[in-house]
């Protein structure tokens, strides 16, 4: 389980964010409001207190059950794709450590984000860093089922790796809208970003390999 986070944010933690986001320029991540979300948020507040003194580095690390806190690249390449935009509704599958939540509501998105673990989504009822964005609402259930009850949403992203599309996710985006979802088994995952056509039909884009947790269903 994840420790107390240090509730400190000094000039050295934003030098240090300054750092990160000139890497990621570096790598390839080009939309500004993405570099700025990534620059604005204490990364290492989401992070195990023994991790702070590497919490800038480009490198995952863990947290409560099993998991994983991206690296910043893949949060950065994710919501790059997934081509945000202020109000836009977005379901996200895996909150996590919730810092990718926090990304998305830092560039204006409504997000509606579904924890399968139980350890997870109630240790994030009490960091206090999320309070910060009243648009954030969590939930506690499985991810391929999505939230049938809010759907439609314009954007949906998934933060582990599915072993295939789920239908359920696709009948849950808006005519229009885009869904970035890594898909493989355990060897890996291609990055897929699907753009569901006015006809009900989707187009699939494929954007390199990358290494995510198994998504799994049913509730933990």
């Amino acid at each position: 389980m994840l420790q107390s986070v240090l509730q400190e944010d000094n000039y050295k933690h934003k030098g240090l964010r300054e750092k990160l986001v000139d890497l990621l320029a570096e790598k390839g991540i080009k939309d500004k409001k993405v570099l700025e979300a990534i620059g604005k948020i204490p990364r290492h507040f989401f992070l195990d207190t023994a991790f702070e003194h590497r919490a800038y580095e480009n490198t995952a690390f863990p947290i409560a059950a099993g998991q994983t806190i991206s690296q910043p690249y893949t949060v950065a390449f994710q919501t790059e794709l997934l081509q945000v935009k202020k109000f836009d509704k977005v379901l996200e599958i895996g909150t996590g450590s919730a810092y990718q939540s926090c990304v998305l509501a830092e560039m204006g998105a409504s997000v509606f984000s579904i924890e399968l673990q139980r350890p997870l989504y109630d240790y994030i009822n009490t960091f206090f860093f999320i309070k910060k964005y009243p648009s954030i609402r969590r939930f506690w259930g499985d991810g391929y089922q999505g939230l049938p009850t809010y759907a439609p949403f314009d954007k949906i992203l998934v933060t582990a790796g599915a072993p295939y599309l789920p239908p359920k996710l696709v009948e849950q985006l808006k005519p229009g809208g885009i869904a970035v979802i890594p898909v493989g088994g355990g060897e890996g995952q291609k990055m897929l970003r699907i753009r569901k056509n006015e006809d009900g039909s989707i187009t699939e884009e494929t954007f390199g390999d990358f290494m995510f947790v198994p998504m799994l269903e049913g509730k933990r």
